[in-house]
């Protein structure tokens, strides 16, 4: 053997040995965590009221119902994404919940919702646009002139209450101006609608609040009949912007912008009022035209005799409703409301 070949011997035997453990790790120069799909469950989280949404910023009341109650700011976790949350949702909260000026909490998870109110942009958009979560009743309010009542837009309100499983009342404003009967001759048929009427010398505030005690009640209609003004003698801490009604358009102006729950403390208890801006149009694309038959419980033992794909309106053939009004066995004006609710859908092709 050479004295080369010893040399280059020599020099391997001291050569080291390597494994995979001797792989170099890149060092982490923001020392963060590596990422992870795991989510702490915050079993710490406090359940509070959403009272309202602001830019990216929901007010929430924390301690509902106790001497410690009080709202908080908070924004939306992460975790949550897209996770639509609205007035009158039961949010999870955790983080700083003093509810001191400057504070922030976050909102980790929303509870399950016992009712959710939606819309859409029109009769054919399956988009759903969530109003309002957790609501029992509906308030409608309507004004029997100035402008001038909208019984089709009533009946998508009602629509959308009986799909919601929410039950409707009715507001009917500036009696003084105009005869609301014939209008609500409209919904003779619907015997556990309840209907007040209202002018600017008798007000039944008393009454009407009596109705909102021990629930959630959210409140819709056109602008410029009345709502604002209705929801301030209500809650007078509320101060909800009023408007007028343009001479020109008969049509009002729009002076809520936001949804808002208030709190109604009245004689006989406390409820919870939900306003809402005022809207000219009430989109119907996500409701199920089975749920409206259901809610007239009456009505749909009688229609189990229809045959099948009956539509109930006046025209359909065989119709065992039409048949039991001919017959004098139902309401006529019972059967009109339900077939009013129903022909809103008449030109829908996806059910």
């Amino acid at each position: 053997m050479s004295w080369l070949d010893d040399a280059l011997g020599d020099e391997l035997d001291d050569e080291p040995e390597f494994d995979e453990s001797d792989v170099r790790v890149r060092p982490n120069p923001k020392a963060n965590r590596p990422r992870t799909k795991r989510r702490p469950a915050h079993e710490d989280a406090t359940i509070a009221r959403v009272l309202g949404v602001d830019r990216g910023r929901y007010t929430v009341l924390v301690d509902e119902d106790t001497p410690d109650e009080r709202p908080v700011t908070a924004a939306r976790a992460r975790e949550l994404h897209r996770t639509p949350i609205v007035t009158g949702d039961r949010a999870r909260v955790v983080g700083d919940t003093s509810g001191e000026e400057g504070t922030l909490a976050r909102i980790v998870g929303i509870e399950e919702r016992t009712s959710l109110l939606r819309r859409s942009a029109d009769d054919t958009d399956q988009v759903e646009r969530v109003i309002v979560a957790n609501a029992d009743q509906m308030l409608i309010v309507v004004a029997a002139a100035d402008p001038e009542p909208r019984p089709r837009l009533v009946d998508r309100y009602l629509v959308a209450a009986l799909d919601a499983g929410i039950r409707p009342l009715m507001v009917v404003t500036k009696t003084d101006l105009a005869d609301p009967g014939p209008f609500l001759e409209h919904f003779d048929g619907l015997e556990d609608l309840r209907v007040f009427r209202s002018s600017p010398a008798e007000t039944p505030i008393d009454l009407i609040g009596e109705a909102l005690v021990g629930h959630s009640t959210v409140f819709v209609g056109h602008s410029g009949v009345g709502k604002s003004t209705l929801v301030n003698a209500l809650v007078p801490s509320a101060r909800r912007a009023t408007g007028h009604v343009n001479e020109v358009t008969g049509r009002g102006r729009h002076t809520s912008s936001s949804t808002v729950s208030l709190r109604y403390q009245g004689p006989a208890g406390s409820g919870w009022v939900i306003d809402t801006p005022g809207v000219r149009s009430f989109g119907l694309g996500h409701v199920d035209p089975a749920n409206i038959l259901t809610a007239y419980r009456d009505l749909a033992e009688v229609a189990e005799e229809c045959p099948r794909g009956c539509t109930h309106l006046p025209d359909a053939p065989d119709c065992a409703l039409n048949e039991a009004v001919a017959e004098e066995r139902l309401p006529a004006a019972r059967v009109d409301s339900l077939q009013r609710l129903l022909a809103t859908f008449k030109d829908r092709t996806d059910y």
